[in-house]
């Protein structure tokens, strides 16, 4: 679908606004109309309609697919402390984590690949990880990898969570574990994005699981293995795995899924998990939770509408069911015991009217949880009452930003699917750089459901985005598909960035769910002060639709018993049951070539300079090679900006590495400049991190070219990676 889409643009222009207000803490009531989280005099719904579903409705034949033992409820307890881990401090050579370090910077300090020897580069192995589509399975695959690299080890977990570990110079493999993952067990999408490198404080240097690798998976279990023989840990939960299925209630397989690594935050694992969208409102809990590393046992929950009630729930109930969910990588910071959580919007995505106002509170924004007792210490809040699917997948990054008066602020920096780029004091949520409330269509077209008056812009930092649609830059093949997109734009609604959704006919979303940052993040040189991000401009045709509409279309959730794939999915068209609506979703496209009808470019990458906060560069990424019209490549090498799912890396030798495009391939920048001075064909679309790491003198570059069944990009199991091919 998006690979057909084929890219000129001007920033928009900021306009003044109301100053943002601290959204913090959540314990207290929702902000009121300067912060505009519920507007006065939103309708509440009745309580009996579209009910939940009992406590005591049982889990589906292998949901809990390892049949782990659950136990009783635990109450709350504290982490076994930990020792320094390896993302502290990075290696000069390692990779030890899914963004290197423990502030998600996604920058590495080798300098032998350079602007200058960087076209020697050539492909040094290709590892096959062994997960792809078998005869007969609708391909789900976009295995998003980003490999992880410790002393003499290169980890990594395949698409279906098996998990390996192989030589960093020959591609060998020393050992394959396998997490017997079951295609069943796939949500929207086969994914692992990374594998944790864990150091022992219990277990003693040399036996067994002192050095451990951890992995979240799609069937939801956490899984430890030793490192040097991937063994399990016995001693970590039941034989070396937990099942955080436990508490959660009524689900099928797929409905529920892991597929960001963890983060372990001073001895806790911090585990989130992706809901499928748009099937129903009262789908499974997005319970934010913490086990110890070291044992695996339960520490304390986050349950947004069971706000002060830490432990698991009691016999016959279950985790507060249809919560925002989390679904990107978290990062923590160990010094201030923090977790900083991007989260999504409640169940049901496009119709918010049955949502509680805790809900309201945390959702689509950042919450930082108290990773010692999991009380959230402070919200902030990038969309108010979300009803656009503008969720949070970006991991957020770390940083010290540096004001006018010289001092220093512990910051953190977040990018949103909107291109608004927000910058935050990590301690308290208050914004370090200027955050406007600025007016948006309200009340709403949908009855009993009032859009927030206003919403956040990141006025302080440059948008990765372009100006609102017009007519005349509906965009097309020949002059009659330019016409169509026209007739196209007329008929639908469209008033602006947070146009309500309606009933009664099409409205746009721009920049749309794929747009602006999604869960690539954004790579920063802390040295430079150079943020580098890559993003997409690709606007969405929305319409919500009756039940007995919905009932037509054929629209059901994953959990029905007559459900069928293609028959209501995450990111299309979704039943949306227990709301009175269905939602129907495709691109601003022309059906008939399968074009974008918004002009190019689709995909940007861009250069900031955060001590300044101004462009340094930008320009289209990823070029017409393997996109046309029709679904048809047309090998033209012209750089008109692709859609793009997958992050940057930036390196001392002056370069940024990044894959993403659908015209698979893989790119390198100078840092400076902005000029691409390689680039080479992958075997399957790079819709994944690459990262970088030295071993024996060398320095090499991964890319995991798996493909991405949504791009409709080339699905591969293969790992590929490059060296210079002039050095010993």
């Amino acid at each position: 679908m998006l690979r057909t889409m084929l890219l000129g643009a001007t920033i928009i222009a900021g306009t003044a606004g109301v100053t943002a207000l601290a959204q913090v803490p959540p314990a207290d009531q929702p902000p009121g109309s300067g912060n505009a989280t519920v507007a006065p005099g939103t309708p509440t719904p009745p309580t009996d309609a579209f009910s939940p579903p009992s406590p005591n409705a049982p889990q589906a034949p292998g949901v809990n697919a390892a049949n782990i033992p659950d136990g009783p409820p635990a109450e709350p307890s504290e982490a076994t402390p930990m020792v320094d881990q390896v993302t502290a401090s990075p290696a000069h050579d390692d990779w030890p984590g899914y963004a290197r370090d423990d502030r998600a910077t996604r920058y590495s300090p080798l300098d032998q690949i350079t602007p200058s020897n960087v076209s020697h580069l050539k492909r040094a192995f290709i590892y096959h990880t062994g997960s792809k589509p078998g005869p007969g399975q609708v391909n789900k695959w976009a295995a998003e990898t980003t490999p992880i690299k410790v002393g003499d080890g290169l980890y990594m977990c395949s698409a279906l969570n098996d998990m390996m570990r192989i030589d960093p110079a020959t591609g060998k493999e020393v050992w394959h574990f396998h997490a017997n993952e079951k295609y069943e067990s796939i949500p929207y999408t086969a994914a692992c994005k990374a594998v944790v490198y864990y150091t022992s404080s219990t277990v003693p240097e040399g036996e067994h699981c002192h050095h451990r690798i951890l992995e979240a998976t799609l069937d939801e279990r956490l899984i430890e293995v030793d490192s040097e023989d991937g063994k399990v840990c016995e001693g970590f939960g039941w034989h070396g795995m937990v099942n955080l299925m436990k508490g959660m209630g009524e689900s099928v397989p797929g409905f529920v899924a892991e597929t960001a690594p963890p983060p372990i935050v001073n001895g806790a694992i911090i585990t989130n998990q992706e809901i499928l969208d748009g099937q129903r409102r009262w789908a499974p809990s997005g319970v934010i939770r913490g086990y110890d590393a070291e044992t695996g046992r339960f520490l304390w929950a986050w349950d947004v509408n069971r706000p002060h009630e830490h432990g698991e729930p009691k016999e016959g109930e279950h985790y507060s069911r249809g919560t925002p969910n989390s679904w990107a990588a978290m990062i923590g910071d160990n010094a201030l015991g923090l977790v900083y959580v991007p989260t999504g919007n409640s169940a049901a995505d496009y119709y918010s009217a049955m949502r509680s106002p805790e809900e309201n509170k945390v959702s689509s924004a950042v919450v930082a949880i108290d990773v010692k007792t999991g009380e959230p210490r402070w919200v902030f809040q990038t969309v108010h009452k979300d009803v656009w699917d503008y969720d949070i997948g970006s991991q957020p990054t770390l940083m010290d930003f540096t004001k006018p008066d010289g001092s220093s602020v512990p910051a953190l920096i977040m990018p949103t699917k909107r291109g608004q780029t927000f910058v935050l004091d990590r301690r308290t949520g208050e914004p370090v750089l200027p955050v406007e409330e600025r007016p948006a269509p309200s009340p709403g077209m949908v009855p009993g459901d009032t859009r927030a008056p206003t919403q956040p812009w990141s006025v302080g930092m440059p948008r990765l985005g372009f100006a609102p649609l017009k007519e005349s830059d509906m965009w097309g093949m020949s002059p009659i598909d330019q016409l169509y997109c026209r007739l196209k734009y007329r008929r639908a609604h469209y008033v602006g960035e947070f146009t309500p959704p309606s009933i009664d006919k099409p409205w746009l979303e721009y920049p749309g769910y794929n747009g602006g940052s999604d869960w690539g993040s954004v790579a920063y040189d802390e040295k430079t002060g150079i943020l580098i991000a890559n993003w997409n401009n690709t606007p969405m045709y929305d319409q919500l639709v009756s039940r007995k509409k919905a009932d037509k279309l054929g629209l059901m959730p994953v959990d029905d018993p007559n459900y069928k794939p293609g028959g209501g999915g995450a990111e299309g068209a979704g039943a949306m049951a227990e709301t009175p609506y269905g939602i129907v979703v495709s691109p601003f496209w022309d059906e008939y070539t399968g074009m974008m009808c918004n002009r190019p470019p689709y995909g940007m990458i861009t250069a900031i300079d955060m001590h300044t906060q101004k462009v340094l560069w930008q320009h289209p990424l990823g070029s017409a090679r393997a996109n046309g019209p029709f679904g048809l490549p047309t090998h033209l090498p012209l750089t008109i900006g692709t859609p793009n799912n997958g992050g940057p890396v930036i390196t001392a030798g002056g370069l940024i590495f990044v894959a993403a495009t659908t015209d698979n391939m893989i790119h390198a920048f100078d840092i400076h400049t902005g000029r691409e001075v390689w680039n080479d064909v992958l075997p399957g679309g790079g819709q994944a991190t690459p990262m970088t790491y030295e071993y024996k003198g060398k320095q090499y570059v991964a890319i995991m070219a798996g493909g991405h069944h949504f791009m409709m990009t080339p699905v591969t199991d293969d790992l590929v990676v490059y060296a210079l091919d002039n050095v010993n």
